[in-house]
């Protein structure tokens, strides 16, 4: 399957993972979540390269979850910012790291905390509809309606 086909998917997690499906890009929206909005702080803080940097801050502004805006004129200088489908994104980076700490959380690990209360926040995921917690009860998939 090539990313035109997974684009096409009617399955929404196939679709975001064509363009979100690699760590850099990930971290990427983390690090803008905790404030980072330059290229260089980026860069530093991830140590990636900046062509791979460049690609990856391409892709989520064209898919906009990250958007560019102008923080000097001279010489100019842009920065990348969170749209509401970026910030709309934190749920999902959250329940990651709550897999991840539950999984693969040896060693030493940040912890993420709710800056007013200072308490840990520990992601849940609960059905809008029903209100019963996401992983609880069996799934099952409905295909889209014909057009």
């Amino acid at each position: 399957m090539n990313d035109k086909n997974i684009c096409d998917d009617p399955c929404p997690i196939a679709r975001c993972l064509a363009f979100l499906g690699d760590a850099w890009s990930l971290l990427i929206l983390r690090d803008a979540h905790f404030g980072l909005t330059r290229f260089d702080q980026f860069r530093k803080n991830l140590g990636i390269g900046p062509a791979i940097l460049t690609r990856r801050l391409a892709t989520l502004t064209a898919e906009g979850l990250l958007e560019k805006r102008l923080y000097s004129e001279r010489p100019p200088r842009e920065e990348y910012v969170l749209t509401a489908a970026g910030r709309d994104f934190l749920p999902v980076l959250f329940t990651i790291g709550a897999w991840g700490r539950k999984y693969r959380g040896e060693g030493r690990l940040v912890r993420i905390l709710d800056a007013e209360t200072g308490a840990e926040i520990r992601p849940v995921l609960v059905d809008e509809v029903t209100g019963i917690k996401i992983g609880d009860r069996p799934i099952c998939i409905a295909e889209p309606d014909g057009d």
